[in-house]
């Protein structure tokens, strides 16, 4: 069985190696964990978001830097493919885990659920078990964890503090961009699951993601960064799966633009909800274009669209 978390720590041991070049700085607490600053002290930066991504899905996916074409302008994006698309997406990357001890709150991401089995439903679901002695976590958080934060992470993951490693990502810095768009794959597979899809039959997949610039505070930055992937993500899947009507229904029933919600930037839809995400439509969170390979009986089945109109609008790029 592939260790989320050995693999995870081979990267952040590398990220260490080069923190100087990555602009990503490196703390030890007095319990033991170690830090990684990816962008709430430190500049971090394309490449730290990178690395970010690699931890986030285990080592398990081929991760470039690539552009997209808006029509209007080009943009930087990612181009992810993996052959392990439910071991690094839902076993390790997918943010399941809500932390908040005190007043510190943060999305938990990355190879350490496993071991804290965040949602348990899930690792059951796909059956995975991780028994890794050290746990590594990705935390989308703008505030860094002390002490008394990471003892609960470590228990949580039934390690001790001394064998925790955990990366810092803001949302609104450029290497929490880079991961955010890094969740494309993610996202159809998780949206093929809530849709009742059995997904240990997903056995390849291949994503190009626009990446947001920076467009202000937290809350802003997540509207553009997720619409990169509701508006403009086209995501590729090849799967094994005996029931190929079946299958044709869940594709068609994917892409964002099912969802109510479609239409405008995610930061007005989160806005009108009050900021409560259990006000958003679940279907929003999606990729906008899914295309699926049946591999057995050779048929592919796409749906969906991008909309590079609202991306650019989400973005607020003005020519000048």
């Amino acid at each position: 069985m592939i260790s989320v978390n050995e693999y995870g720590l081979d990267v952040f041991e590398e990220m260490m190696d080069y923190a100087d070049e990555l602009q990503v700085g490196i703390e030890e607490l007095e319990n033991g964990t170690t830090l990684i600053d990816a962008g709430v002290k430190e500049a971090g930066g394309f490449e730290a978001g990178l690395y970010v991504s690699r931890i986030c899905m285990a080592d398990l996916a081929d991760i470039t830097f690539s552009s997209f074409d808006l029509g209007k302008l080009v943009v930087p994006a990612i181009e992810l493919t993996t052959d392990h698309p439910v071991i690094a997406c839902m076993a390790s990357q997918f943010a399941g885990w809500r932390i908040k001890v005190g007043k510190f709150f943060g999305m938990g991401s990355g190879p350490a659920r496993a071991l804290s089995l965040n949602p348990k439903e899930l690792y059951e679901k796909i059956d995975y078990k991780d028994e890794a002695d050290e746990a590594v976590l990705v935390l989308e958080s703008n505030k860094m964890p002390d002490d008394e934060v990471t003892a609960v992470i470590a228990k949580a993951c039934k390690v001790e503090p001394e064998d925790l490693y955990i990366v810092m990502v803001p949302t609104a810095s450029v290497a929490g961009a880079v991961q955010i768009s890094a969740r494309g794959i993610e996202t159809g597979v998780h949206r093929l699951e809530v849709l009742g899809m059995d997904i240990n039959a997903i056995k390849h997949a291949h994503g190009l993601i626009p990446i947001s610039p920076l467009v202000g505070d937290d809350l802003k930055c997540m509207g553009a960064t997720n619409d990169c992937i509701m508006y403009c993500g086209r995501m590729s899947y090849a799967v094994e799966y005996e029931n190929v009507d079946e299958l044709k229904g869940y594709v068609k029933q994917v892409p964002s633009m099912n969802s109510k919600d479609y239409g405008q930037p995610f930061y007005i839809t989160f806005k009108n909800a009050g900021f409560d995400f259990y006000k958003i439509d679940p279907a929003s969170f999606a990729p906008a274009e899914v295309t699926v390979n049946e591999m057995k009986s050779g048929k592919t089945f796409t749906s969906g669209k991008i909309n590079p109109e609202v991306l650019l609008q989400s973005f607020g790029i003005e020519t000048v």
